[in-house]
């Protein structure tokens, strides 16, 4: 049962955190697949999706941010300083998630990421 689970592991892993953690743990390069230990291939498994994760996370931040801004600025520049920025950008983030079919492109995404 392990080997299925270890060919997953290799095949999302990106090989600078499999050199970082065969660094820190002093093993030596390894020449194949079947030379990384577990104490090796999980470490960097585990960070490799958190940096695939957080890369995710970012990019969906960044469009709703830049709305927030947007609002923002335009609410300030009418004046409206007690209308919160909040209140009025909601519609819209939701308006763009609909419209560019955000539930569709995250799980394709993640769908084709393995």
């Amino acid at each position: 049962a392990k080997e299925p689970f270890r060919e997953f592991m290799f095949a999302q892993t990106r090989a600078t955190d499999l050199a970082l953690f065969s660094d820190l743990g002093n093993y030596g390069p390894f020449v194949s697949q079947e030379e990384v230990p577990m104490v090796v291939l999980l470490p960097s498994f585990l960070t490799s999706e958190l940096k695939t994760a957080f890369q995710i996370g970012f990019l969906l931040f960044v469009p709703f941010l830049i709305i927030d801004l947007v609002v923002a600025a335009v609410l300030m520049s009418m004046g409206m300083m007690m209308l919160s920025p909040m209140l009025i950008s909601l519609p819209f983030k939701l308006m763009l998630f609909v419209l560019i079919d955000g539930w569709t492109l995250i799980t394709a995404t993640l769908v084709t990421s393995f």
